[in-house]
């Protein structure tokens, strides 16, 4: 049986939809939307349709931006001999928020998955190699430390490795207020394998 009408319930079905809203959630969410005044709808709604419609993808570093090439790229202050290779805008976004990267970026969108059928050619690595041909001297490949992202990782290693460029991978180990006795062998051996001299 259905709690609510037909609006209602399509509503908390496409909210629901998106990635890290559950059932409750949406419904919530859509309890909110319904009960803002009209011209905040609309304008939520033209928001959407208006950003869906001109964010694009950057012609250099591939990250999502209303521009031809997005502000980290165009300013002149950034060192461009470094690229840090990230999965997602949101990697970028959370490297960005440190405050302390001067380089540029690369945004693979996705990494490497053969068991989802998602292969070298799915992600932004094509663009990424042509950005080698240029003053580059270091690549970082910040992918996450999951079975996809180490594969991304090795895989983008020996693309680059025969051009001469500095590679290198972010560090892996024990968050900040880990317990070791809750951390996986993984991670320790990580840690202790990238461990720096004080």
């Amino acid at each position: 049986m259905e709690l609510y009408s037909g609006h209602i319930n399509k509503l908390i079905e496409e909210l629901a939809a998106l990635p890290g809203i559950g059932h409750k959630s949406a419904g919530r969410l859509a309890f909110h939307i319904i009960g803002m005044p009209e011209d905040k709808v609309k304008r939520l709604a033209n928001t959407l349709v208006t950003a869906r419609e001109n964010v694009r993808y950057c012609k250099c570093c591939c990250t999502l931006t209303d521009e031809d090439i997005c502000p980290i790229c165009k300013n002149e202050g950034r060192d461009h001999s470094t690229i840090m290779v990230v999965e997602n805008a949101r990697d970028l976004a959370a490297y960005e928020k440190t405050g302390k990267y001067d380089g540029v970026y690369h945004v693979l969108h996705g990494a490497i998955s053969p068991m989802i059928g998602i292969g070298p050619g799915d992600i932004r690595l094509k663009e990424l190699m042509v950005r080698l041909e240029g003053d580059v001297q270091e690549v970082i490949i910040a992918t996450n430390s999951s079975l996809e992202g180490e594969t991304t990782a090795m895989y983008i290693s020996k693309l680059i490795k025969p051009t001469g460029i500095k590679v290198t991978r972010i560090a892996n180990g024990i968050p900040v207020g880990g317990d070791l006795e809750y951390i996986d062998e993984v991670t320790l051996l990580r840690a202790l394998d990238g461990r720096i001299t004080l």
